[in-house]
Protein backbone atom coordinates (compact mmCIF):
# COMPACT_ATOMS: atom_id res chain seq x y z
CA UNK A 1 0.00 0.00 0.00
CA UNK A 2 3.20 1.98 0.29
CA UNK A 3 2.41 5.53 -2.23
CA UNK A 4 -1.01 4.69 -2.68
CA UNK A 5 -3.10 7.86 -2.27
CA UNK A 6 -4.86 6.26 0.84
CA UNK A 7 -1.32 5.17 2.81
CA UNK A 8 0.05 9.21 1.69
CA UNK A 9 -3.04 10.19 3.60
CA UNK A 10 -2.31 8.04 6.66
CA UNK A 11 1.07 9.15 6.70
CA UNK A 12 0.55 13.13 6.18
CA UNK A 13 -1.64 12.71 9.42
CA UNK A 14 0.74 10.62 11.33
CA UNK A 15 3.40 13.29 10.22
CA UNK A 16 0.98 16.32 11.36
CA UNK A 17 0.12 14.48 14.60
CA UNK A 18 4.03 13.86 15.42
CA UNK A 19 5.31 16.76 14.28
CA UNK A 20 2.73 19.76 15.17
CA UNK A 21 0.34 18.03 18.40
CA UNK A 22 3.35 15.72 19.93
CA UNK A 23 6.39 18.12 19.12
CA UNK A 24 8.60 16.23 17.73
CA UNK A 25 9.29 16.98 14.76
CA UNK A 26 12.88 14.94 14.31
CA UNK A 27 10.90 11.85 14.84
CA UNK A 28 8.30 13.01 12.19
CA UNK A 29 11.15 13.86 9.67
CA UNK A 30 12.79 10.55 10.50
CA UNK A 31 9.40 8.59 9.93
CA UNK A 32 7.69 10.34 7.26
CA UNK A 33 10.19 12.13 4.94
CA UNK A 34 11.66 11.02 2.03
CA UNK A 35 15.72 11.96 0.82
CA UNK A 36 14.94 15.81 0.58
CA UNK A 37 12.40 18.06 2.18
CA UNK A 38 11.65 21.03 -0.23
CA UNK A 39 9.50 23.59 1.51
CA UNK A 40 7.68 26.10 0.23
CA UNK A 41 6.51 28.16 3.36
CA UNK A 42 8.52 31.85 3.46
CA UNK A 43 9.25 31.87 7.32
CA UNK A 44 11.26 28.21 7.35
CA UNK A 45 14.50 27.42 5.47
CA UNK A 46 14.17 24.14 3.25
CA UNK A 47 15.38 21.18 4.39
CA UNK A 48 14.72 18.21 6.94
CA UNK A 49 16.85 20.13 9.54
CA UNK A 50 15.63 23.77 9.14
CA UNK A 51 12.06 22.21 9.34
CA UNK A 52 13.32 20.09 12.64
CA UNK A 53 15.04 23.88 14.14
CA UNK A 54 11.62 25.66 13.08
CA UNK A 55 9.35 23.48 14.86
CA UNK A 56 11.95 22.64 17.87
CA UNK A 57 11.59 26.75 18.33
CA UNK A 58 7.86 26.81 17.86
CA UNK A 59 7.09 23.92 20.82
CA UNK A 60 9.44 26.41 22.73
CA UNK A 61 7.75 29.45 22.15
CA UNK A 62 4.29 28.00 22.12
CA UNK A 63 3.90 25.13 24.56
CA UNK A 64 0.24 24.15 24.26
CA UNK A 65 -0.12 23.96 20.41
CA UNK A 66 -2.45 22.24 18.85
CA UNK A 67 -3.74 21.17 15.12
CA UNK A 68 -7.01 19.67 14.86
CA UNK A 69 -7.15 18.14 11.40
CA UNK A 70 -10.87 18.73 9.51
CA UNK A 71 -10.16 16.85 6.70
CA UNK A 72 -7.87 15.44 4.60
CA UNK A 73 -8.23 14.77 0.50
CA UNK A 74 -5.16 12.68 -1.74
CA UNK A 75 -4.71 12.01 -4.77
CA UNK A 76 -1.73 11.10 -7.04
CA UNK A 77 1.27 11.68 -4.91
CA UNK A 78 -0.71 15.20 -3.61
CA UNK A 79 -2.82 15.13 0.18
CA UNK A 80 -4.21 18.39 1.53
CA UNK A 81 -4.82 18.88 5.04
CA UNK A 82 -7.67 21.43 5.98
CA UNK A 83 -6.67 22.41 9.49
CA UNK A 84 -7.69 24.54 12.48
CA UNK A 85 -4.45 25.96 14.38
CA UNK A 86 -4.80 26.73 18.10
CA UNK A 87 -1.32 28.83 19.23
CA UNK A 88 -1.54 29.90 22.92
CA UNK A 89 -1.12 33.44 23.55
CA UNK A 90 -1.47 34.22 19.63
CA UNK A 91 -4.26 33.86 16.56
CA UNK A 92 -5.39 31.10 15.62
CA UNK A 93 -5.22 30.21 11.81
CA UNK A 94 -7.34 27.92 9.40
CA UNK A 95 -4.74 26.07 7.35
CA UNK A 96 -4.40 24.24 3.75
CA UNK A 97 -0.91 22.03 4.08
CA UNK A 98 0.08 20.52 0.90
CA UNK A 99 2.20 17.49 0.73
CA UNK A 100 3.80 15.78 -2.03
CA UNK A 101 4.95 12.07 -1.79
CA UNK A 102 7.86 10.41 -3.70
CA UNK A 103 7.30 6.60 -4.98
CA UNK A 104 7.78 5.17 -1.60
CA UNK A 105 5.60 6.83 -0.14
CA UNK A 106 7.41 9.23 2.18
CA UNK A 107 6.83 13.10 1.94
CA UNK A 108 9.16 15.34 0.29
CA UNK A 109 7.51 18.60 -0.60
CA UNK A 110 5.67 20.81 1.11
CA UNK A 111 3.03 24.18 0.48
CA UNK A 112 0.96 26.07 2.74
CA UNK A 113 -1.88 29.02 2.79
CA UNK A 114 -2.80 29.82 6.52
CA UNK A 115 -5.74 32.53 7.47
CA UNK A 116 -6.26 34.01 10.48
CA UNK A 117 -9.74 33.11 11.77
CA UNK A 118 -10.88 36.51 12.93
CA UNK A 119 -14.15 37.88 14.39
CA UNK A 120 -16.04 39.08 11.52
CA UNK A 121 -17.75 37.12 8.58
CA UNK A 122 -20.22 38.19 5.98
CA UNK A 123 -21.39 34.83 6.28
CA UNK A 124 -22.46 32.02 8.44
CA UNK A 125 -20.10 29.55 6.97
CA UNK A 126 -17.08 29.70 9.51
CA UNK A 127 -13.71 28.32 7.85
CA UNK A 128 -14.40 24.63 8.43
Amino acid sequence: MTGTPAANKARAIAFYETMFNDCRPREAIKAHAGDVYIQHNPHVADGKQAFIDYFERMAAEYPGKHVRIVRAVAEGDLVVLHCHQTWPGSDDYAGMDIFRFDDDGRIVEHWDVLQVIGDASKNDNGLF
